[in-house]
């Protein structure tokens, strides 16, 4: 990794933040989610150890992306910038373009200073970056490459062992299994060594992990239930890690009640609310995300 590119590897419920340092300014990829404010900033405060926070760029619109966009800006006096595709819904506070209000996620309203958009070149860390389209998670989404680094910020686009939920195809806008694709495919021409993506820690094995995106992306084209249950579970766990516990007879009526789990159910499983929370709760607790503990799941 270049001398100026520092990742701080984030849990669950925030993205990973990229810090890329030019003298003594510097650009921030992505906040966090808004529930880790004040983490984020001082996690910043610490790596910046002084530099100024000239922007903050995000690689596409979900709340643990943008979250904290507004906190940050407030902190260190930073320009925010977004993809072109998505400054819309921004400017408007559009909480149902975001996926906040579809899925029942928070995030903290703030005004973009500028745009980016696809093909456009800029400067981060000394080295020159290309924005890149890549949608599919998220339709708007852009990724940067330095090809002289060999080094690509792939955001949800792709991550080792994958990449982010196909909210188009689950809410039933489509065209999100065939954006993948395409995505993937751009990223596979490209010169990379290493990856430094939203979620998980930077690593080289490129071509492995294309091969395991690929093949995901063949088994929910192959399965729409599959992809509908992937989208319900990691949706339903980001919700608990951030209420750390919930009533199991509460399940049915709010799995019922937000808009992506109503419409994946709808769409690709069409069972009864308290069937799909019983798949649910039986599915976490066999992967030891919860417990069941006097009526209440429990964060394990």
């Amino acid at each position: 990794m270049p001398a100026s590119v520092q990742v701080v590897e984030r849990g669950w419920l925030s993205a990973n933040n990229v810090i890329l340092r030019d003298g003594d300014e510097a650009t921030l990829i992505d906040s966090g989610y808004v529930s880790h404010a004040a983490q984020t900033v001082a996690l910043l405060r610490e790596a910046l150890d002084g530099c100024a926070l000239a922007r903050l760029i995000n690689t596409h619109s979900h709340s643990d992306h943008i979250g904290c966009n507004a906190a940050v800006q407030r902190a260190f006096g930073c320009r925010i910038g977004v993809p072109e595709g998505m400054a819309g819904a921004v400017e408007r506070w559009d909480e149902e373009a975001l996926l906040l209000s579809v899925a029942a996620q928070q995030g903290e309203p703030f005004q973009s200073d500028f745009t980016l958009s696809a093909g456009e070149r800029l400067v981060m860390g000394g080295l020159e970056w290309q924005a890149l389209p890549a949608p599919g998670h998220d339709m708007d989404a852009l990724v940067f490459h330095a090809p002289d680094a060999r080094l690509l910020i792939s955001g949800d686009a792709l991550w080792r062992d994958g990449f982010g939920i196909l909210f188009a195809e689950v809410i039933g806008s489509g065209g999100g299994i065939e954006a993948v694709r395409a995505t993937l495919e751009a990223i596979a021409r490209l010169p990379v060594d290493r990856v430094i993506p939203g979620h998980g820690a930077p690593f080289v094995e490129v071509d492995e992990a294309l091969a395991a995106a690929f093949s995901r992306l063949r088994a929910f084209e192959e399965d729409g239930a599959r992809m509908a249950r992937n989208a319900i579970r990691a949706c339903i766990t980001f919700m608990l890690l951030e209420r750390r516990s919930m009533a199991v007879d509460e399940l049915p009526a709010y799995l019922d009640r937000v808009h992506l789990y109503r419409e994946a159910n709808r769409r690709f499983l069409g069972l009864s609310p308290e069937a799909l929370a019983d798949w649910l709760v039986a599915d976490l607790v066999r992967a030891g995300v919860v417990s069941r503990e006097g009526g209440r799941l429990i964060v394990t």
